[in-house]
């Protein structure tokens, strides 16, 4: 569009090392910035994510043509008022990334590991995010972290642990185990993004625009 990164910076009121970082592909940034920089390029903000993009692997290796995909979310939550306000959150936002909840940690994992009543469940419905509460019933949120990054199929699934109050031992042993990040609940856009730049994958949260909003359920 031939405008400069400190043009695009002063419209986006972002700083430039955001914009230089963002163009050399060397950091993830907020909703709340891509939203402003959406509106900076007089864009929509799902045309800042093209459908064949070059995902790049962990090991270094690029995929030309690969199309990105919406990552599919879990929700981990047993109070049903903590579901419906994570749920409207997404809905307000007008996500469209299918998110699955279960409502305790057994139930979770046999999701996770496609067993007993979700042995049949599609590869395609695997999550890439899960959303994890701490005081699950049958089975703890951390049991249930630590059977995910004890496994070799599951180790590298980021989880966001959803916590009330700040239990030390707790914290530092989800930490130990390889927790993501905390977030306060009950879960809002705003707190959910201030974690989303330290989610190390590659991952699109979108908006629908134009007909595929008016395909959103409501």
């Amino acid at each position: 569009m031939g405008i400069t990164q400190e043009n695009l910076a002063e419209r986006a009121d972002l700083p430039r090392t955001c914009i230089s970082d963002v163009e050399r592909g060397t950091r993830n940034i907020s909703l709340q910035s891509i939203a402003k920089l959406a509106s900076a390029l007089e864009i929509s903000i799902s045309a800042l994510f093209p459908e064949d993009v070059k995902i790049s692997r962990a090991d270094g290796a690029d995929h030309p043509g690969r199309r990105q995909q919406l990552v599919n979310v879990l929700l981990v939550e047993d109070d049903s008022d903590d579901v419906e306000l994570t749920l409207r959150a997404f809905k307000q936002a007008r996500f469209t990334n299918r998110v699955r909840v279960v409502n305790d940690g057994a139930r979770a994992l046999d999701f996770i590991f496609r067993r007993r009543e979700y042995a049949r469940r599609r590869i395609a419905e695997h999550p890439q995010l899960i959303l994890l509460d701490l005081n699950l019933p049958k089975v703890s949120g951390v049991e249930v972290l630590r059977q995910i990054k004890a496994d070799k199929r599951t180790w590298m699934i980021p989880v966001v642990i959803l916590t009330v109050a700040q239990n030390i031992n707790e914290i530092a042993e989800c930490r130990r185990l390889g927790a993501e990040r905390f977030i306060a609940k009950p879960v809002d856009l705003q707190r959910w993004s201030l974690i989303t730049p330290h989610l190390n994958f590659e991952w699109a949260l979108v908006k629908p625009t134009g007909a595929s909003a008016r395909n959103v359920p409501k």
